[in-house]
């Protein structure tokens, strides 16, 4: 059960709704050199929250997050082109954009907001008050905004002490989103009460980042699969329920890039009469489309079997699952995490100040 308070605990009507969402997502340039959104799914990912506040008459709604890793700001690091991909994606809603979040100039733009409207602030990380979880920061952007209510729906930020995490919390009644109730649910439910069989693959490429997820897993998984670059490196387990895939593809210079066809025909086996798979870390350097075949087909499978609770997490597998969905829409997965380090830390029990900050049920 979800402990702290959502947004259906509380009552939206005429609130003026903060609303931290997480639209950390990848840009790119288009034929004429203008910024554009490569990829959206984090931003329909929160879209059931903006549509429950809008639904039940939240008076407005200001939108707050962040954009990559700015050094103060960064035209090329803008929120307005993802402003502009909400808008296309809420037609029948009037979404506004202000080049900042905090001062005079975000202060006008959401006095001059028709009710039942959304306002885009600019990228959080422009101002340096952000990281270091300011509370003259958040209460700027506050008393900017005339918040009357904070809702945080940005489950990626939430393993931070952030401004956008912890500080504005302490200022405002704050609940979570819909998003980050769906995201915690799940993963929790991964580690505590699963159905069986479960089966959970660990790849990727550091042993240290992976080993905590291991062994939380371990007393839990009936099935632990172990590949990526980890299986490759050497990475052994007399423990009869670990299987580290034992053949790899390789490059001219001998180097182990994938899992190899006898591996990967064992990790399908081993899936097939899974109930519950939890996927954390791809299976080769899936950036080069040689040595993605295993991270595809195992994507494939998880994609195409509705039978099985799949659970997609961290940054790079969740990331390769929606770059295959967007060329496969058909594939369906009960959980891509939006949550890299977040999805680990929250398995792995270690600390969520972002989610310690919302007010308990």
């Amino acid at each position: 059960m979800f402990k702290k308070k959502t947004i259906k605990d509380v009552d939206i009507k005429d609130q003026v709704v903060l609303l931290r969402a997480d639209y950390n997502v990848p840009l790119g340039k288009n034929d004429r050199g203008e910024l554009k959104v490569m990829s959206d799914f984090r931003i329909t990912a929160g879209l059931p929250t903006i549509k429950y506040l809008l639904e039940h008459e939240a008076k407005k709604i200001i939108i707050i997050s962040h954009l990559g890793r700015p050094k103060g700001r960064d035209d090329e690091l803008t929120l307005r082109v993802v402003a502009e991909r909400l808008a296309s994606l809420l037609p029948s809603v009037t979404v506004g954009f202000v080049n900042d979040c905090r001062g005079d100039e975000v202060e006008q733009a959401v006095e001059e907001m028709p009710k039942g409207s959304i306002l885009m602030l600019e990228n959080l990380r422009f101002d340096s008050g952000e990281k270091k979880n300011d509370e003259f920061f958040a209460e700027d952007i506050v008393r900017s905004t005339g918040a009357t209510l904070f809702v945080q729906d940005g489950f990626a930020v939430t393993h931070r002490t952030h401004a956008s995490t912890v500080a504005i919390a302490k200022l405002l009644p704050a609940v979570a989103g819909l998003l980050i109730e769906k995201e915690v649910t799940m993963l929790r439910n991964a580690l505590e009460k699963p159905k069986h069989p479960f089966v959970t693959i660990i790849g990727g490429a550091k042993v240290a980042d992976k080993q905590p997820l291991i062994d939380e897993f371990l007393p839990v998984a009936d099935r632990l699969i172990i590949g990526g670059k980890i299986a490759a490196d050497g990475y052994t387990s007399e423990n009869p329920q670990v299987y580290v895939a034992e053949d790899f593809d390789e490059n001219e210079a001998g180097e182990k890039l994938d899992v190899g066809p006898v591996s990967t025909c064992k990790i399908v086996d081993m899936l097939s009469g899974a109930k519950t798979v939890l996927w954390n870390g791809v299976l080769g350097k899936v950036e080069d489309p040689a040595y993605a075949t295993s991270s595809v087909i195992v994507a494939k499978y998880l994609g195409e079997n509705d039978k099985i609770t799949s659970i997609i997490c961290g940054g790079d597998t969740s990331g390769f699952v929606e770059e295959l969905q967007i060329n496969n829409p058909s594939l369906n997965y009960s959980l891509v995490s939006t949550g890299g380090g977040a999805a680990l830390q929250l398995l792995s029990n270690g600390e969520m100040p972002g989610l310690d900050a919302l007010e308990n049920k």
